[in-house]
């Protein structure tokens, strides 16, 4: 499997999950110039995509997805809640737009091409909030970004990835003295909200938890406002440190960005 994670933020999610077969978008939080864009920048040249999966509706996470549909004609794979917050939200293109859709359910196994999907459960404050792992070729991949906090069964699916995407998204110092107002600060610390650079670094360290056989660990959607690459990437490596020595993490350490994709992670 190839992974491209060509945008993390909150202003636009979107990663190209790719085998010889098949090709999935995960999300579609770009429109249709800048995400031909970046993947332009990571050398990719897409003619056909087998699949368009989306985590909720959020609009950092769909709101490229009528430009997305009217490029590729890709089927939709969505839960039956997050479609309903969807057409309530996109223009009238969207519904013109959408050809096929797949109706899938938190904790379903499906698969698309080659690839083995399996939906996830996560806690947010959307409709129907999934995360996905991806299995193909021996390979596993999770993606799992805008969650509140970690639950038992999210650590259990994430066990053996070889490529693990995991929220980091804000650094509860800068978020507290940051430039949101009380109500959203409230909602980004909640349980629905989104993990802090603590919350992942008590994951990271904890060997019962995080498993540590990830090829790489890319640590995403980080705050423009409440964060910042270097804090992100600081937490997890003291985190990782205080693992004990035979559960050591020997992968590669990545920070995704908002603005610029990251190289294609071979798995």
């Amino acid at each position: 499997m190839r992974v491209s994670i060509l945008a993390s933020g909150s202003s636009g999610n979107i990663t190209l999950l790719e085998t010889e077969r098949t090709r999935l978008l995960i999300d579609a939080g770009l429109g249709k110039r800048e995400t031909l864009a970046r993947l332009a920048a990571v050398e990719r040249t897409v003619e056909h995509i087998d699949g368009i999966l989306i985590t909720h509706e959020h609009t950092d996470h769909c709101n490229g997805l009528p430009q997305m549909l009217g490029l590729w004609k890709a089927p939709l794979y969505v839960t039956e809640p997050t479609l309903g917050a969807m057409r309530r939200m996109l223009p009238r293109t969207f519904g013109k737009r959408l050809k096929r859709v797949e109706s899938i359910q938190p904790g379903q196994h499906f698969t698309v091409g080659d690839i083995d999907v399996h939906a996830f459960a996560i806690p947010h404050d959307a409709a129907d909030p999934i995360g996905f792992t991806f299995r193909s070729n021996g390979a596993k991949m999770a993606i799992v970004t805008d969650l509140g906090y970690m639950p038992e069964l999210v650590k259990v699916h994430l066990r053996g990835a070889d490529c693990l995407v995991l929220e980091s998204n804000h650094d509860l110092d800068m978020l507290k003295v940051g430039p949101y107002p009380w109500q959203v600060k409230q909602r980004v610390l909640s349980r629905t909200g989104h993990l802090s650079n603590h919350a992942v670094s008590e994951y990271l360290c904890d060997p019962d938890g995080f498993d540590a056989v990830a090829r790489y660990l890319v640590l995403a959607h980080v705050s423009q406002e409440n964060n910042n690459p270097d804090l992100v990437r600081i937490s997890a490596e003291e985190a990782l440190k205080r693992r004990p020595v035979e559960s050591a993490f020997t992968g590669e350490l990545l920070v995704a960005s908002q603005h610029v994709p990251l190289k294609p992670l071979e798995l």
